[in-house]
């Protein structure tokens, strides 16, 4: 059906699906989830009983939730300054989102809206920030990355940035470490990125910091045009109550307040991620378990089966089947995609490339054994 009042560029894009569904395969819920980076257990039961307290003791349903999220910015500087090698940080470097996609769109209204920039991304990356920008009318500026090592294309970032356009970049983003491929940023990338120009955000997505344990919040303190996002969907265990966050200089992190939407987080997701942050010990100690199952099972795919894959500093593995003759490489990736659901294992088909979350152990023996089967 043809809708004449919607904008042209929203008709064109296609809308993001999370799991790849077909009448033909096995549900997603008869698959070992492994193409969206959650964590592969749930919290546990004690924690899962406190908040179930709390939502019946202290939650009132009938009330706006804490619309400036005090507490959980408190909570939340106080973790970030534990992770920050000597710099501290207070609740008015925070900003809360709704999933970081929330932060991405406030990022984006904040600089580039209404014509006033584009942004400059190196793919293959995070889609999401591409895909936002289009909702919102904002250039999206690519530049590749190398094929060895997916480094960044720096002459060609550079050439980027200082090639006379209209609208001109005002956000570069940059996933550390990055999604799909999993490689963190080289002293190189983040050299350049800190000798940008000051009318220039730089956005550091630190989504699997828990994973790699490397960081740039630091560069906050004394660029105000440097801000990192986190969230609590990965290592944190809470996927399901999407909450991110970003941290910024104080001045940066009051726009955000003020372009985002009124209300955003639920009481319920704010009370989940303070009782996350009070237990993060008990929570984050599970990322060294999955740290040695990413080896392991990096180690018996490089033995038993001929995909390649890149080195990764996150919670998953990137790689790639070998050439075929005469047959290109989506074509192939696409036959292993569809081979690996078929026996009940769901990973990522993207960037070039096929990612597999690191999952349970039982899971990624799983995996491993399916993907002899391809």
């Amino acid at each position: 059906m043809s809708l004449p009042f919607l904008r042209s560029a929203v008709v064109q894009l296609a809308a993001y699906t999370p799991h790849v569904e077909s009448a033909d395969d096995p549900s997603p819920a008869a698959l070992d989830i492994l193409d969206t980076n959650e964590c592969p257990y749930d919290l546990p039961k004690a924690l899962k009983e406190k908040l179930a307290w709390q939502l019946h003791n202290d939650i009132a349903a009938n009330r706006y939730p804490d619309g400036g999220h005090g507490a959980l910015k408190e909570a939340i500087a106080q973790y970030v300054t534990e992770t920050a090698a000597g710099a501290s940080f207070s609740a008015d470097h925070i900003s809360v989102g709704n999933g970081s996609d929330e932060l991405i769109r406030s990022l984006l209204i904040a600089t580039c809206l209404g014509g006033a920039g584009s942004v400059l991304v190196a793919d293959p990356t995070f889609s999401m920030y591409g895909i936002l920008a289009r909702t919102l009318g904002i250039p999206v500026i690519t530049v590749g990355r190398s094929e060895d090592t997916f480094e960044v294309d720096l002459s060609a970032a550079q050439q980027a940035i200082g090639h006379p356009q209209t609208p001109p970049v005002r956000v570069v983003f940059m996933v550390h470490p990055n999604s799909p491929t999993g490689n963190a940023l080289t002293a190189a990338e983040v050299a350049w990125l800190e000798a940008l120009p000051s009318d220039i955000l730089v956005v550091v997505d630190e989504a699997y910091f828990e994973f790699s344990q490397q960081t740039t919040v630091a560069n906050v303190l004394t660029r105000p045009n440097w801000v990192v996002m986190r969230t609590f969907s990965k290592a944190f265990r809470l996927a399901a109550y999407r909450v991110g966050y970003a941290v910024a200089n104080p001045a940066l992190a009051q726009a955000l307040e003020k372009v985002r939407l009124p209300y955003n987080l639920p009481s319920l997701t704010q009370a989940a991620a303070q009782l996350a942050l009070a237990h993060r010990q008990e929570l984050l100690a599970v990322v060294t378990e999955i740290q040695q199952q990413r080896r392991e099972l990096a180690s018996a795919i490089a033995q038993n089966t001929p995909l390649r894959l890149w080195p990764s500093d996150a919670n998953f593995l990137y790689g790639r089947p070998p050439a075929q003759p005469e047959q290109p490489l989506k074509t192939e990736l696409e036959r292993w995609f569809n081979r690996l659901r078929v026996q009940g294992t769901l990973v990522r088909h993207t960037g070039g490339g096929l990612r597999i979350t690191i999952g349970t152990p039982e899971e990624n023996q799983r995996t491993l054994a399916h993907l002899q089967q391809v």
